[in-house]
């Protein structure tokens, strides 16, 4: 019960041609930056907004196209949806929070009920079952709200940043329980995030939008070893330099200055992005000898960034660098803003790759 949407979003004055599909069982994540066009994308699916042309199929199931004046409202759709916010009823305990998607489908009170209650053991609710939202943590909240969406019996399951509203330490434990969950639902899923953690730990495919357009469409460790964009890049943390190659020496003219010997693809030419880890730099205080790397250039340093048991320093240059090393290193070093520095990567490191925003369509 594969969904597929091919046509133009709108919401205000935002436009977006968007082709998108999701298979039986897959959990499309979708990343962007704000107003990229994440939430208009789904609320497109769930019916909570219409297509301005094109067509939406569910299945064999047409539930939007302009053009033969068919729309299907969210109460007619086979979707579940969780909120950022869970959207969980205050009055009603969680029994009768997850028997309402039964009430939603015509069941009568005794038999929402019977079937919330399956689905409350199923998620390990069942202790809960008669406490109010706000007598429940936020991760049981969150599993309230989905169970909720499943208790609708969808063909297709929209989550919008389902872990947003956690704190840190219980979005890691719910992180897991919900991937379980995900895992064992039949239909597509479709996940909206900001966090490039989740989206690569929860997803089997990554949709990245950017000024509502698809910029990469690739599996989550692509995404992490190929970004496509700066914006992309920063999500996953790898310095990323676009520049024209030469095949010949596998050497990048870098547009930011410098050039750089790259691990190339055969048959790349042209237009390329070079990706590379913070960790596969090396930072010097004295000039690196001759055989040391392929690679090797001064900077001074911009700026540090404690990143849990590791130090990002900021590292201005022809191309600047974000650079990952240990705070005893730091120590060591004397690593400090204004300190001149030299940094080595290997050949092997650095990957060029196409630069798709520059191929013909």
């Amino acid at each position: 019960m594969s969904v597929t949407l091919a046509g133009t979003l709108a919401r205000g004055s935002f436009r977006a041609g968007l082709a998108v599909g999701v298979a039986d069982r897959e959990v499309l994540g979708v990343l962007g930056p704000n107003g990229a066009g994440k939430s208009t994308l789904l609320r497109t699916l769930a019916g909570l907004l219409p297509l301005a042309e094109g067509s939406l199929r569910l299945g064999g199931r047409l539930l939007d196209d302009p053009s033969k004046g068919v729309f299907l409202h969210p109460e007619e759709r086979p979707v579940g949806m969780v909120f950022q916010d869970y959207r969980l009823f205050p009055h009603l305990d969680v029994l009768d929070n997850v028997a309402f998607a039964g009430r939603c489908r015509g069941l009568s009170r005794r038999v929402a009920r019977a079937q919330a209650t399956e689905w409350v053991d199923r998620l390990g609710l069942g202790g809960l079952a008669h406490r109010r939202p706000d007598e429940v943590s936020g991760g049981q909240a969150q599993r309230v709200a989905l169970a909720r969406a499943l208790a609708r019996e969808p063909e297709l399951l929209l989550l919008d940043e389902p872990l947003a509203a956690l704190d840190t330490r219980t979005r890691l434990d719910v992180r897991t329980e919900l991937r379980r969950h995900l895992s064992g639902f039949a239909g597509p899923t479709v996940l909206v995030t900001h966090d490039p953690l989740e989206a690569m730990v929860m997803t089997d495919r990554l949709l990245v939008l950017e000024a509502g357009r698809v910029v990469q469409d690739a599996a989550p460790a692509e995404v992490a070893r190929r970004p496509a964009t700066p914006f992309v890049a920063r999500l996953v943390g790898i310095n990323l330099y676009a520049g024209e190659l030469d095949p010949d020496t596998a050497t990048v003219a870098l547009d930011e200055g410098g050039s750089l010997v790259a691990s190339i693809d055969p048959g790349t030419t042209g237009r390329v992005l070079v990706g590379l880890r913070p960790s596969a730099i090396t930072l010097h205080v004295v000039p690196p000898g001759r055989a040391s790397t392929r690679n090797a250039w001064p900077g001074t340093v911009t700026g540090l960034e404690l990143l849990g048991d590791r130090v990002r320093v900021q590292v201005g240059g022809e191309p600047p660098a974000l650079v990952d090393v240990t705070p005893d290193a730091v120590a060591e070093l004397g690593i400090e803003p204004g300190l001149p520095v030299w940094l080595t990567a290997k050949a092997t490191e650095t990957d060029a790759y196409p630069d798709v925003a520059t191929l013909p369509a």
